[in-house]
C-alpha cells in the first residue's frame, strides 16, 4: 500500500487565538510531536500544503466576508472580534492555509496519488458562508468537498465525530443529495451550536442525506460506540460513497473543559477504525481525514490524534504504551503517562435489543426513525 499523505508545515501549526482562549496554538504541535516520537509520522509521506488560493476560500465563503477577514479589523457582524473568535492579525492567511491543505488532501486521494490523506490542522466545521463561528474562520471541509465535486466525484460521505454538531458543513450541503453528512455529537439541548436534532434530515432534494445523531450529556465510551455503530455504518453503506471525508474533533473526551461527554481515547480509536473499514469496503480505501475541536491540548488531543494517525497508517498503538519522556517534557506539567485512559472499546450492539428506558437508545431510535426510511432502510431492523 502506498504510504498515506500527511499535510504538515509550520504555518499549519499557527491556527489559534492566543491568550486564555480555549483554542491553543500548541495542540497540533503536541499531537504531531507525539506521533513523531512514536514512529507514526515515519509511516507517512509528509509535505507542506499548497500556497494560499483565495479562489478555494471563495468556494465556501462570500466575498464580503473574506474581505472582512482580510481587513485585520473587528467585524462583529461577521463574527470577527468576538469572544469566541477574537481578532488575530494575519488570520486570513493562517485560516486559508488550512483550506489549501484540506483541498490538497482531497485532490491527492481523488486523483489516485494516495488512498488516504490527512490535514490534522483542518476540520473547521462551524464556519458559515458569511460568518466566523465556534472558533472557525474558514470552512476547509466545505472547500474540500466542493473541490471533489469540481473534479467529478459523484457521491461524497462526510462523517463528523466532534462533540459539537457539524453545522457549517451540514448547511452547505443539506439540499444536495450527492453529499451525505453524518454528525454524532452532544445533544443540542446542552451544547453549542444548539443544532443537529435527530429529526433534522435535510431539505428539498437532499432529504435523507443529512443524518444527525445527538447523544446525551455524560455519554461514555460504551454508549457512544453503541450509538455510532447503530447508525453510521448503515447509512454510509446505503449511500455508497465514492470517497469518505471525516472530521475528528477530540473534544468529546472526558477531560475536555468545554463539553459534557465522557469519552476516552478508546472509543475514539474504535470509531477511527470503523471509518477506515468503511472506506476500504465501499470506496477502495479513499479517505480524507481532518482534525477539529479539542481543548485539552496537552492530554486528550495529542493522544487521540496520534491514535488517529496510526489508524490511517494501518498501525495500532497499545493503550498501555508509555508516552515518551521527551514528549512529556515538551508538554510539561500534567502530561499523560499512557496512551490510553484505562477504558474499553467493547460495547453492546444496538441490534441485540432496543431499551426504550435507555436515553441513548431513545436518541438512536429517533434518528433511525427519522432518516432510515428516507434511505430505504428499516429503522426497526
Amino acid at each position: 500500500m502506498t504510504r498515506p499523505l500527511l499535510l504538515h508545515d509550520d504555518e499549519l501549526l499557527l491556527y489559534g487565538f492566543g491568550g486564555t482562549h480555549p483554542l491553543s496554538v500548541g495542540r497540533t504541535r503536541f499531537a504531531i510531536e507525539l506521533a513523531r516520537y512514536l514512529g507514526v509520522v515515519d509511516q507517512f509521506q509528509v509535505r507542506p500544503s499548497s500556497e494560499v488560493d483565495v479562489e478555494l476560500v471563495r468556494s465556501a465563503h462570500d466575498d464580503d466576508y473574506i474581505r472582512a477577514v482580510r481587513s485585520n479589523r473587528s467585524h462583529p457582524a461577521y463574527g470577527i472580534g468576538t469572544t469566541d473568535n477574537p481578532l488575530v492579525i494575519g488570520m486570513h492567511h493562517i485560516a486559508a492555509r488550512t483550506v489549501a491543505a484540506t483541498v490538497d488532501a482531497c485532490r491527492s486521494v481523488w486523483q489516485g496519488e494516495v488512498s488516504r490523506a490527512v490535514n490534522i490542522a483542518g476540520g473547521w466545521h462551524h464556519a458559515m458562508p458569511a460568518e466566523a463561528s465556534g472558533f472557525c474562520i474558514y470552512n476547509d471541509v466545505v472547500a474540500g468537498i466542493k473541490e471533489l465535486q469540481r473534479l467529478g466525484c459523484a457521491r461524497i460521505a462526510y462523517i463528523d465525530v466532534d462533540a459539537h454538531h457539524g453545522d457549517g458543513v451540514e448547511l452547505a450541503f443539506q439540499g444536495d443529495p450527492s453529499v451525505l453528512t453524518v454528525s454524532i455529537h452532544e445533544s443540542p439541548l446542552t451544547l453549542f451550536p444548539g443544532t443537529g436534532h435527530g429529526t433534522d434530515v435535510g431539505v428539498g432534494d437532499g432529504i435523507g442525506a443529512t443524518v444527525n445523531l445527538p447523544v446525551p450529556e455524560g455519554t461514555d465510551n460504551q454508549g457512544w460506540l453503541r450509538a455510532f455503530e447503530a447508525v453510521v455504518p448503515a447509512v454510509v453503506r446505503q449511500f455508497r460513497p465514492d470517497i469518505i471525508i471525516s472530521q475528528h474533533g477530540a473534544d468529546g473526551h472526558r477531560e475536555d473543559p468545554l463539553t459534557g461527554l465522557a469519552l476516552g481515547v478508546e472509543s475514539m480509536r474504535r470509531a477511527y477504525a470503523m471509518i477506515a473499514d468503511l472506506a476500504d469496503e465501499l470506496c477502495q480505501g479513499k479517505w480524507v481525514v481532518t482534525g477539529g475541536g479539542g481543548y485539552s491540548p496537552g492530554n486528550a488531543v495529542p493522544r487521540a490524534w496520534a491514535h488517529l494517525l496510526a489508524t490511517v497508517a494501518g498501525e495500532r498503538i497499545d493503550y498501555d504504551l508509555a508516552t515518551p519522556q521527551a514528549w512529556r517534557e515538551l508538554v510539561g506539567e500534567g502530561a499523560p503517562l499512557r496512551m490510553g485512559d484505562g477504558g474499553s472499546e467493547d460495547f453492546a450492539c444496538f441490534e441485540d435489543g432496543y431499551d426504550p428506558a435507555n436515553e441513548i437508545d431513545r436518541a438512536i431510535m429517533t434518528t433511525r426513525r427519522a432518516v432510515f426510511p428516507e434511505l430505504g432502510l428499516d429503522p426497526e431492523y
